[in-house]
């Protein structure tokens, strides 16, 4: 993957920031990529040397890596306590891995851990993609340990935490560092989505093989916000209110008086849309406005 270095940062710092010791192990595919979407993560490796990243495009998952690493080591010496393991278990003829961040051994049930580096809005708004993979993470201890999972959870280091924003109350964080219990599935459920997940993989990189065709990602795939429609008042800044249908909000309007006005607000796939997708030009679906979403 070619790297650039459009602000002329020094050798030493690009070469801090691009240093990448991942590995997935002897697998076939890891828990991070089965819960994504297989369009994204076959064009990835079909234009691996093509992908150009900028040296600063890595901060944050370096500091994230920094954050791990900070943990692990106070975690060594305690027998309770088991930091960075990577697991396997073999579904539908595939080695399915993950490497779990923390494991805490309890006499009744083991409490999964994943550390997050992360925004304030990632904790206040609920994030599905932590629920799939911290419910995989419980899958493979239950699968390769035969141990009972009681408990998941996100230790959240909130990056743009303000303390003078969490002293005015509501939902806001009241601390850079927050736990965000995840909800934890079914042994049933765990072992469906695994399945379905590894099955939707195969056979994408299946018709990608012999037809160069690949299923479009989904609305959740592709970070889909709705357009809404928002009444607000003559010279007011701020919305009354945000509909999610033209009809509720025009009902609303009317029903406010003169001086209202109802508007649209388009819209969009942010991943697709706000360069959060890295295969984003080579991916035809993107290039059709997204038209064919899966649901």
């Amino acid at each position: 993957m070619p790297v650039s270095n459009r602000f002329n940062l020094p050798d030493v710092v690009v070469k801090a920031l691009t240093v990448d010791t991942y590995s997935r192990g002897n697998s076939d595919i890891s828990i991070t990529t089965l819960i994504d979407s297989p369009r994204i993560g076959i064009l990835q490796k079909e234009h691996e040397g093509e992908i150009e990243q900028d040296a600063v495009d890595f901060l944050w998952s370096r500091f994230g890596t920094s954050v791990h690493n900070m943990f692990e080591g106070a975690a060594e010496g305690d027998d309770t306590c088991i930091s960075e393991e990577r697991l396997f278990n073999d579904v539908q003829g595939w080695t399915v891995s993950g490497a779990i961040d923390l494991q805490h051994v309890e006499p009744d049930g083991v409490i999964v851990s994943d550390y997050k580096v992360t925004s304030v809005w990632s904790v206040i708004y609920d994030k599905v993609e932590w629920h799939r993979q911290l419910n995989c993470y419980a899958w493979l201890v239950r699968r390769a340990k035969k141990l009972f999972v009681k408990q998941l959870r996100i230790i959240a280091v909130l990056r743009d935490w303000q303390r003078r924003k969490a002293e005015e109350g509501g939902n806001y964080p009241e601390s850079p560092i927050m736990i965000v219990d995840i909800p934890l599935w079914s042994d049933d459920e765990q072992d469906k989505y695994v399945d379905t997940r590894v099955r939707m993989h195969q056979s994408a990189h299946g018709g990608w093989a012999f037809d160069n065709e690949l299923p479009y990602c989904s609305e959740s795939e592709r970070w889909v916000k709705p357009t809404t429609y928002a009444v607000k008042k003559k010279g007011r800044v701020r919305a009354i209110k945000i509909h999610n249908t033209a009809e509720d909000a025009i009902r609303h309007s009317e029903q406010l008086g003169e001086g209202h006005s109802v508007e649209e607000r388009k819209g969009s796939a942010t991943r697709c849309e706000q360069n959060w997708c890295r295969v984003a030009e080579w991916c035809d679906q993107y290039k059709k406005g997204g038209e064919a979403d899966a649901s």
